[in-house]
């Protein structure tokens, strides 16, 4: 198995002298050297100020960290890529792009949630009101609107896939497996090629062979969820096997049948593990070593919520691939 490459030379100096995270590096470093190159681990967000002393070296506010973070998570040997969900929520203007790129080095690709304006059947953001179709449903021209055009014209050398998550709602509104396969095969024939695509589903129900179908015939790769609606990542493999996929995507969120306000309330500030499953970090790392003995690239991106603390979890599972 290939190995990473040592770190630049402008971050030796992060694993010496008064940096209060140099210790931590080194370690890391020399983890991360044994892992090939073609393996990305990153946090689906990176805003949380209880990592410091894993990831920060003080003591942040979360809205500094939202704003000038990247630059020093992107320090961390282990951590080479990250997550980006504010795009789910509402169009991230231009500028914002611009300096999330003038943070990372080069070479460093992030995931980037398409709009739920696109992916969710139903209107967003209308909780307590009955659910209503969205008309720009699976609109490559919505897409292009919300988030496509900024990031070709302002962050396409740090995309390394945009990720369409399509939220679990009533099944009247989606669809069923052939109708669903329709629509994604549609917007995926409209997209801007030069974005790498990957989809992530919700709705148990809508991963089916027609599904699988479109997603080998339009190049895109199915992202292998760890999320509370969703079978574990590698019972997924049985439809969307990854010698189908042109790049792989792990996301690690929520254990099955947990919600997401009851880990917050519990796991919250995220500085440590507290529930980690022998069996589900198994089920994980099969698929990450399936797709990286298949020569894919490999992209891991882990939440808080999956086990507790996002980087820590990283840690475990880098540990456990490079032995």
């Amino acid at each position: 198995m290939s190995t990473r490459r040592a770190p630049p030379v402008a971050q030796l100096d992060l694993f010496a002298g008064p940096n209060p995270l140099a210790a931590v590096y080194r370690d890391a470093a020399a983890v991360a050297a044994r892992l090939p190159p073609r393996l990305h681990f990153g946090t689906s967000s990176w805003f949380s100020p209880g990592w410091e002393g894993v990831v920060w070296s003080r003591r942040h506010t979360e809205s500094s960290l939202a704003h000038d973070g990247l630059s020093e998570y992107a320090r961390h040997p282990l951590l080479t890529t990250v997550g980006i969900d504010r795009s789910y929520y509402g169009p991230v203007p231009p500028a914002d792009f611009d300096r999330y790129a003038s943070q990372l080095p080069p070479g460093f690709r992030c995931v980037i949630k398409a709009p739920a304006s696109v992916t969710s059947a139903i209107i967003p953001n209308r909780r307590d009101e009955a659910p209503r179709a969205n008309p720009d449903y699976c609109s490559a021209e919505r897409f292009a609107r919300d988030l496509g055009d900024a990031l070709a014209g302002h962050f396409l050398p740090h995309t390394a896939a945009v990720l369409f998550e399509f939220p679990l709602v009533p099944r009247a509104f989606s669809g069923d497996t052939v109708a669903f396969a329709r629509r994604l095969d549609a917007l995926l024939a409209d997209l801007d090629p030069r974005l790498p695509v990957a989809i992530e589903l919700r709705d148990p129900g809508l991963l089916q062979p027609p599904y699988a179908r479109v997603l080998r015939e339009r190049r895109a790769a199915h992202v292998y969820n760890l999320h509370t609606h969703m079978p574990l990542p590698g019972l997924q493999r049985t439809v969307a096997a990854l010698r189908d996929q042109p790049f792989a995507v792990v996301r690690l969120l929520m254990p099955p049948n947990t919600r997401y306000e009851d880990r917050k309330r519990e796991f919250a500030p995220f500085n440590r593990l507290h529930d980690v499953d022998p069996a589900r970090r198994a089920d994980t790392l099969s698929v990450i070593a399936e797709a990286i003995g298949g020569g894919l690239e490999t992209w891991v991106l882990v939440n808080n919520k999956a086990e507790g603390s996002s980087p820590l979890t990283i840690r475990a599972l880098a540990d456990a691939l490079s032995g």
